[in-house]
């Protein structure tokens, strides 16, 4: 997964002015364009559209500022059709416009070319368990929000908190399957995990693929397949996104086990009051790499 990964850096480096496959390089490597997304996000801390939109910036700016050519020119070379959308994703990075900085000189913000190197520390204790599931199915009340990587998502917990008590309880009457009890289901991520995407949150439970799903609730329908299961234990929410990092860091590439597209779930086993620490469970589909 590393070369893999590294070697996507390199493509990005050859083909900065142009369009490159990832679903090709990914098949290369013996893996899935989505599970190389999924997993160079969670590396690098960025989406790939934005890493090579800061590497196309950081070198055009170079022959912005050495004003040998016109600004339509270095736009079309670096893939823009008009000097507006050259300038727009100029500015995006840099602060500034190509104009200012050629008159200036500045300001520049640069992206250095990545390496992506792997140092597997253990810091992280991964207990995980690997289940094989026959289909089955979500349902619960879904809605669609924003992805923030970090704390509390404040459009999830409203969405929770606007539910009644006797909904709450209700769902928990209707789950029959594991994952069990309540749960917090994130599907249709983007690949990239650009934060502020959206993505679909359900809360609610797994019920077995024989049990019928009332109408007033939304339902994900799974099929059968192997899930990677991650206990943690902490503080909340900050454990469970430590853990959730180190699939990427640590789990992943030390395991012959990639990412297959599906939601993520998220079941809570035990809790404080106020919800300050909890133990949970990550339940993550994979198949093998």
């Amino acid at each position: 997964m590393i070369s893999a990964l590294n070697r996507l850096v390199d493509l990005v480096e050859e083909q900065l002015a142009a369009e490159f496959d990832v679903s090709r390089l990914a098949g290369e490597f013996g893996t899935t364009d989505y599970h190389l997304r999924r997993m160079f996000s969670s590396l690098t801390g960025m989406p790939l559209s934005e890493y090579v939109r800061r590497r196309r910036m950081t070198v055009a700016a170079a022959d912005v500022v050495r004003g040998e050519d016109d600004l339509l020119s270095i736009a079309v070379r670096y893939g823009y059709g008009s000097t507006e959308a050259f300038g727009r994703a100029f500015r995006a990075v840099h602060g500034a416009g190509p104009r200012d900085v050629r008159r200036a000189g500045g300001p520049l913000r640069t992206q250095p070319r990545l390496r992506i190197r792997l140092t597997v520390e253990g810091s992280i204790p991964m207990d995980t368990r690997l289940i094989d599931r026959p289909p089955f199915r979500l349902v619960g009340h879904a809605a669609r929000v924003p992805l923030i990587h970090q704390g509390i998502n404040p459009h999830i917990q409203q969405h929770i908190t606007a539910l009644p008590q006797e909904e709450h309880l209700r769902l928990k009457a209707l789950g029959d399957t594991e994952p069990a009890g309540l749960l917090s289901v994130s599907d249709d991520v983007d690949p990239d995990g650009t934060e502020g995407s959206e993505l679909t949150y359900l809360h609610g439970v797994a019920v077995s693929q024989d049990t019928p799903a009332p109408d007033d609730l939304d339902a994900i329908e799974l099929p059968a397949g192997k899930w990677a299961v991650f206990r943690t234990a902490g503080p909340h929410p900050q454990a469970l996104q430590s853990t959730w990092a180190a699939t990427a860091t640590e789990w992943f590439p030390s395991n012959p086990w990639r990412l297959r597209p599906g939601p993520s779930i998220v079941a809570v086993l035990d809790r404080a009051d106020d919800f300050s620490t909890a133990t949970c469970e990550l339940w993550l589909p994979v198949e093998p790499a």
